[in-house]
């Protein structure tokens, strides 16, 4: 059935579910896991590079804003190293046959172009529930992936905004 998963994890609520179904689904169809983070600049919670104006005022940078700056992104690529060997020993500890990679880029993209690379049989990558205009600006990585990739992608439904209801499979898409 599935001999290569892509697993598109950081570090959100929905990743443990996403390892779970994974991990499961690999046992029952003797698949390999392959477990991403992507690094991306677009995402909310990375550090504004200094002299890029937040609230319309070009404020002056010194050789030390710029070195705080890129300590963040070593602590946040660290972080991501961090994750994704602990998921990839838990994977092995069950028997089942993983590795991991760390890119940087736009995340739907990277996504798709490292199953294509990879050779994956099946994504599954989490989803934020944003609605409306907050999907419309901060954009979609699971509606990317879903209409980008050459194979067939399982989404695992992260908490809806003012939701109490638990994460579940959401959409799968065949190839």
């Amino acid at each position: 059935m599935f001999h290569k998963i892509l697993i598109a994890v950081n570090n959100s609520e929905v990743t443990q579910q996403i390892f779970d179904q994974a991990l499961a689904l690999a046992k029952a169809t003797n698949a390999q896991l392959i477990i991403m983070y992507v690094l991306s600049p677009f995402d909310e919670r990375y550090p504004t590079p200094p002299g890029i104006a937040t609230d319309g005022i070009y404020p002056p940078f010194s050789s030390d804003d710029i070195n705080y700056y890129l300590g963040q992104w070593e602590s946040l690529k660290q972080e991501g190293i961090e994750l994704l060997t602990l998921l990839t020993n838990q994977a092995i500890a069950h028997g089942v046959n993983a590795e991991y990679t760390q890119e940087f880029g736009d995340p739907g993209r990277m996504i798709c172009e490292v199953a294509r690379k990879a050779q994956a049989d099946l994504i599954i990558i989490g989803r934020r529930g944003l609605t409306g205009i907050k999907e419309f600006f901060l954009g979609s990585v699971s509606n990317y992936v879903l209409h980008h990739a050459h194979c067939s992608v399982l989404t695992v439904q992260g908490v809806i905004e003012d939701s109490t209801s638990t994460p579940q499979a959401v959409a799968v898409k065949s190839a």
